[in-house]
C-alpha cells in the first residue's frame, strides 16, 4: 500500500463533509441518555419509586417506531424552512430548535415536587423530536456524502453519536453536582448549538425531488410507504438483503444480552466490570469505528464486512476461553485474580473492537442500500428491522447458560453467526451490484 494511499484514506475523515457529519452525530447522541440513565438519576435522587422509574421505559418507544413517520419527511415540506433552507436543512433545523427548548423544560420540572408525570410527558415529547432527529440526519449523511465516504461517514456518526452520549450523561451528572438539575440541563440542550452551526454552514443534498404537500391521503400514503417498499422488492435478492440485514448481528446479540450474567456469575467485582468496560472497551470500541472507515475505502465494504464478521465470531469464542477459567471462590492468589482481570480486558477489548470495526461497516452497508427518493423511509426500516433480532430474536437465550453451561453457550454464539456469513457470501457472489461499494473510488 503506498504513502499516498494511505494518507488518502486518513485524509478522508478530514474533509469538511465528514466534519460536519460529526457535529450532527453529536447532536443525535444528545437526547438519548437525558431521557433515559441520566433522567433516572435524577428521579431516585428526588425520592421517585422504583416502580415509576421502570416505567420510565416507556419513554423510548418512539426510536423503536420512527420508521411509521419516516416516510413521511421524505415528502412532506415544513413551512418556514423547507422553502428557505431546503428538504433536509429545514427539517433539521426546526427538530433542533425544537429540542434545545424541550430538554430545557425537561430540567425546570421538579420531580420532588410532585412533577413525574409532567416530566414524564416532555420525555416523551423529548424521545419523539430525537427519534425524528436521527431520521433527518440518517438521510442526510447518506444524500450528502460520496459513495466511498460512506465508511468514514458512519465512523465519523458513530463517534459524534458518542460524544453526544458522554456529554448526556459524564456532563451533565458534573454539571449537577456543581450547581443543580436545572442549569445542568439547561446548559446541556445549550451544546444543541454545535448542530445548529453544522446545519448553517451545510450544503443542501443535490439532485433532491423537490417537496409538495399531496393532494390526497391515498396520494400521500402510495407516494411516502408504498413507493419505498415497491422500489426495493424490486432489486435482485431484496430478500437475502433483508434477511442478511437481520442476521449479521445475530451471534453478536446473543451474547451481548447476556454478558453481564456472565461477569456476575464469574465473580468478578461490579468495580472491576466497569473499570473495563469503560476503559478498555471504549477504547477498543473507538480504534475499530476508525478503522472500519479505512477499510471500506481500502478494501471495499464487502470484504470489510466479512473481515468484521470473522473477528465479530471470534470474539465470542474468547468469552468461552473466560468461561473456561470457571468463576472466581475468594481462594485465589493475587497472580490469580490478575491474570483472570487481564483475560476479561482482553476479550471485552478484542469483543468491542471487532464491535466497533463491524458497526461502522454495517451502518455504511445500510446506507447504500437506500434509494435517495426515499432516503429517510427506507434507512428507518432497515434500521427497525436491525434492532428486531437483539429485542426479540434473542429474548428466548436466557435459559441457554443454565441448560448447556457458560462454556457451551458462548462457543454457541459464535457459531450462530455462521448463517449472517453465508447470507452475505451469497450476495457477494450472486448480487454484487446490487449493494456494493468500489474500493478506492475518487473523491
Amino acid at each position: 500500500m503506498t504513502t499516498s494511499a494511505i494518507g488518502r484514506g486518513f485524509g478522508v475523515y478530514l474533509r469538511p463533509r465528514l466534519l460536519l457529519i460529526l457535529a450532527l452525530g453529536f447532536a443525535s447522541g444528545l437526547p438519548l441518555l437525558l431521557t433515559s440513565s441520566t433522567l433516572t438519576i435524577r428521579l431516585r435522587e428526588a425520592g421517585v419509586d422504583l416502580g415509576a422509574i421502570g416505567a420510565f421505559s416507556l419513554v423510548g418507544i418512539p426510536y423503536s417506531l420512527k420508521f411509521l413517520w419516516a416516510p413521511l419527511l421524505d415528502r412532506l415540506p415544513l413551512p418556514g424552512f423547507t422553502a428557505r433552507f431546503g428538504r433536509r436543512r429545514g427539517w433539521m433545523l426546526a427538530i433542533h430548535l425544537a429540542l434545545m427548548a424541550a430538554i430545557a423544560a425537561l430540567g425546570m420540572i421538579d420531580p420532588a415536587t410532585g412533577g413525574v408525570l409532567v416530566i414524564a410527558g416532555i420525555a416523551l415529547i423529548v424521545a419523539f423530536l430525537s427519534a425524528t432527529q436521527d431520521i433527518v440526519i440518517d438521510a442526510y449523511r447518506i444524500e450528502v456524502l460520496k459513495n466511498e465516504e460512506f465508511g468514514a461517514g458512519a465512523a465519523m456518526a458513530i463517534y459524534g453519536f458518542r460524544c453526544g452520549m458522554l456529554m448526556a450523561t459524564v456532563g451533565t451528572l458534573y454539571l449537577a453536582d456543581w450547581f443543580n438539575w436545572e442549569l445542568a440541563y439547561i446548559v446541556t440542550s445549550a451544546t444543541l448549538v454545535i448542530g445548529i452551526a453544522a446545519i448553517l454552514v451545510a450544503p443542501e443534498p443535490e439532485g433532491a425531488p423537490p417537496l409538495r404537500a399531496p393532494e390526497t391521503l391515498s396520494g400521500l400514503m402510495t407516494d411516502a410507504y408504498w413507493a419505498p417498499l415497491k422500489e426495493f422488492m424490486t432489486r435482485d435478492g431484496w430478500l437475502v438483503l433483508l434477511l442478511f440485514v437481520l442476521f449479521f448481528k445475530f451471534g453478536d446479540a446473543l451474547l451481548s444480552q447476556m454478558t453481564g450474567a456472565l461477569y456476575v456469575d464469574l465473580g468478578f467485582a461490579k468495580s472491576t466490570i466497569a473499570k473495563v468496560g469503560k476503559l478498555y472497551g471504549f477504547i477498543a470500541v473507538m480504534v475499530g469505528t476508525f478503522l472500519g472507515g479505512l477499510g471500506v475505502v481500502y478494501f471495499g465494504l464487502g470484504r470489510t464486512l466479512l473481515i468484521a464478521g470473522v473477528l465479530q465470531a471470534i470474539s465470542n469464542i474468547g468469552f468461552w476461553v473466560l468461561a473456561g477459567l470457571g468463576a472466581l471462590t475468594g481462594q485465589e492468589g493475587p497472580a490469580d485474580i490478575e491474570m483472570r482481570i487481564e483475560t476479561l480486558a482482553w476479550v471485552v477489548g478484542f469483543e468491542n473492537f471487532a464491535t466497533g470495526l463491524g458497526q461502522t461497516a454495517f451502518v455504511a452497508f445500510l446506507m447504500t442500500l437506500c434509494d435517495r427518493r426515499y432516503t429517510a423511509a427506507q434507512f428507518a426500516l432497515l434500521t427497525s428491522i436491525v434492532a428486531f433480532s437483539p429485542k426479540v430474536l434473542v429474548a428466548p437465550v436466557g435459559f441457554l447458560p443454565d441448560a448447556v453451561g457458560w462454556e457451551t453457550f458462548c462457543l454457541l454464539t459464535s457459531f450462530a453467526a455462521i448463517p449472517g456469513m453465508l447470507l452475505l457470501l451469497w450476495l457477494l457472489r450472486s448480487y454484487p451490484e446490487t449493494w456494493r461499494i468500489a474500493p478506492k473510488a475518487e473523491a
